[in-house]
């Protein structure tokens, strides 16, 4: 028979033992719990900071990206408005020389950058020159029948003066013509005075008297037919008879050599000759350093209206500068030898 008091004992041990092994592993539970709720709190944690990396890192990649962007897109705006600049700047040095709506040698036609035109005094032969009127830009070279002149890529601007419908004005007649009509147009009547090639001195003021000039063989003589005429259609009669006996060796011994050094508007490049060619000085400018550049006019034959030249060293530049001129001296249709710069002497 069992003892009931040993019974009680054991069983109450037992009990003891269920619920401590129970406590134990609710404890654990308890603890396993936890430690899964902070695994996931640091696999979250870690998976939201990795989210924050990434995310930050595109950020920062979004960043670099626009800020290449922007880069590039200012580059290229630079570049692209450095484009452009040089096309104006390019366009502007094409165009800059010449002033459409000028109708003058010196409203037409501007200086080089840096450069200004020479102080001329007022009413002399220079500011003539500057001031003569010319004909629309773009009209071409016409020949004295009213046809245009072959070549019309030598010239620049074209003056605005009625030429003969016979063929007699050609360079040197030009030259002539240009001083002649400045000493008209200034009433100095008495300085219109012109070599035939034979040497006999052709006087206006004889003209205007009413005496014309009459020529027996080699003898050259002045014989009164006329009364007293001062007309500009007398004048423009006269200048035929000049041009009609007058050339390049005329004006060769009507001049004298000068040095570039010495430039002056209305200084001529010349080789007497038959044929032979001349051509006019009419504009100077000059910079701070004293360099100097001129532009150049001409007549030639057959007999054509007196015309500003190009530069044929430059596509754009019609100026010619001391500093590069070299002989032979070429122009847009003649080249000139050393010694060909001279001063007239009238």
């Amino acid at each position: 028979m069992i003892d009931r008091g040993k019974a009680i004992s054991t069983l109450l041990i037992i009990v003891l033992i269920v619920i401590s092994i129970s406590g134990c592993t609710k404890e654990k539970n308890t603890s396993s719990d936890k430690l899964n709720v902070n695994e996931e709190q640091i696999i979250t944690d870690a998976n939201e900071e990795g989210v924050k990396e990434e995310n930050q890192q595109k950020n920062e990649e979004l960043d670099y990206d626009e800020t290449t962007t922007k880069d590039v897109d200012k580059q290229e705006s630079t570049n692209s408005q450095g484009e452009d600049s040089l096309d104006d700047d390019h366009m502007g040095q094409e165009a800059s020389f010449i002033n459409s709506s000028g109708n003058t040698v010196e409203t037409r036609i501007r200086t080089p950058e840096g450069y200004s035109r020479i102080e001329v005094t007022d009413n002399s032969f220079g500011d003539y020159l500057r001031n003569f009127d010319l004909k629309e830009d773009g009209s071409p070279v016409l020949l004295y029948d009213g046809r245009e002149k072959g070549n019309q890529s030598a010239h620049i601007a074209v003056l605005d003066m009625r030429l003969s419908n016979k063929d007699l004005q050609q360079c040197a007649d030009s030259v002539i013509r240009m001083y002649a009509e400045y000493y008209y147009a200034n009433k100095q009547y008495d300085k219109i005075n012109f070599h035939f090639v034979s040497g006999f001195l052709c006087e206006y003021e004889k003209w205007q008297k009413g005496y014309r000039v009459k020529v027996e063989g080699n003898t050259v003589s002045w014989q009164k037919t006329k009364g007293y005429d001062d007309s500009y259609e007398a004048f423009e009669k006269y200048l035929d008879t000049v041009f009609s006996y007058a050339s390049t060796l005329s004006l060769d011994k009507e001049s004298s050599k000068i040095d570039i050094t010495d430039l002056q508007i209305g200084d001529i490049f010349l080789k007497g000759g038959s044929p032979g060619h001349v051509v006019m000085v009419v504009d100077i400018c000059e910079n701070e350093l004293g360099d100097k550049a001129f532009l150049l006019a001409q007549g030639f034959m057959p007999a054509q209206e007196f015309h500003v030249l190009n530069n044929p060293s430059s596509e754009s530049d019609p100026w010619y500068y001391v500093n590069e001129v070299k002989y032979p001296f070429r122009t847009s249709e003649y080249s000139f030898d050393e010694g060909s710069l001279k001063k007239l002497e009238y």
